[in-house]
């Protein structure tokens, strides 16, 4: 089985994991894993935006070659994947168990968790690409600088340390910085956990919808591979992942769009919560329901359609880009 994935160091300890669980589940299967340098990889300045945000920059080229039959199948982080488009021919074969959703914050040397708090941002500059996590950040610190920072989850962390210099795609640089937001998983997929100052609980920061879900995509009309990887899915994972992505098919949110959820089950009930945001998170809605846990779809559309009720639309269609 050939399975594509992105060259970066997280990437592929996602894909290895993959291709373990699949040796393990079934010792026939011998599994390739082809790396791409994605438009993503390949541009590690400017904004993801004009490569069609996440899904163009990170899925659309690995995406391709599963349809052309290059690959067996393709893997995802679920969040890079978008939720309010279709790929005709393309289905979710497997999601790995959830790994932790939420986001963390990591500060450089010598900036305290204290300094932050006392300062209430006043002074620091704070670097992420998610619009998202700017969002949110900007509600927690209103004083505190927001700046375009970009890379895979390692080499963020070395230039935070390395006090470097963000290049911006039009010329010109910011930073440096003196934290950053990311996620909890991927600092722990890159053996960088131990830098976490503080992990934000779901209430101070939503995670973004399949936040610490692995993706594996496939041909829909590819039985044989959709056999093996339902080998190694999650039945608890692909809920959540459904419940979550409902939302975003629903309010046809884009790249651009400060939106979150997450679910969890417990029992036989599923609890989702989602929020949308304006860019400098002056605005927040949010909403939350609770229902049969295999009914996932259902429950992401209720929740998406009571966020509607509160004038997400209107928030969501500001953030368009032009």
């Amino acid at each position: 089985m050939r399975i594509g994935t992105r060259k970066s160091a997280m990437a592929l300890a996602q894909t290895e994991e993959i291709a373990r669980r699949l040796s393990a589940a079934s010792p026939d299967i011998d599994v390739e894993i082809v790396k791409f340098e994605t438009k993503g990889d390949q541009d590690q300045v400017g904004l993801l935006l004009p490569h069609g945000g996440k899904g163009g920059a990170f899925v659309a080229e690995i995406r391709a070659a599963v349809i052309a039959g290059d690959l067996h199948a393709a893997m995802h982080s679920l969040k890079d994947m978008p939720g309010n488009e279709d790929t005709p021919g393309l289905v979710i074969g497997a999601t790995l168990s959830r790994d932790p959703p939420t986001d963390a914050l990591v500060l450089r040397a010598g900036v305290t968790l204290d300094d932050l708090k006392r300062s209430k941002g006043r002074g620091f500059k704070i670097g992420t690409n998610a619009v998202r996590r700017a969002a949110y950040v900007r509600r927690l610190f209103p004083e505190i600088e927001v700046i375009h920072f970009r890379g895979a989850a390692d080499t963020r962390v070395r230039k935070l340390d390395n006090r470097e210099m963000q290049r911006l795609a039009g010329g010109g640089e910011v930073g440096p910085a003196d934290a950053l937001i990311m996620a909890r998983s991927g600092l722990e997929r890159v053996g960088l956990a131990g830098r976490i100052a503080h992990e934000f609980s779901p209430r101070e920061m939503l995670p973004a919808a399949g936040q610490g879900i692995v993706a594996v995509e496939c041909a829909a009309s590819d039985w044989q591979t959709r056999r093996y990887l339902a080998l190694i899915d999650d039945p608890a994972a692909h809920l959540c992942a459904d419940a979550e992505r409902e939302v975003l098919w629903v309010l046809n949110g884009h790249c651009n769009s400060p939106i979150a959820g997450f679910s969890s089950i417990e029992g036989r009930q599923m609890t989702l919560s989602a929020s949308v945001l304006d860019l400098e998170g002056d605005q927040l809605l949010e909403a939350t329901r609770t229902g049969p846990a295999d009914k996932p779809r259902e429950l992401g559309r209720t929740v998406a359609f009571d966020l509607l009720a509160k004038g997400a639309a209107a928030i969501i269609e500001r953030s368009r880009p032009d």
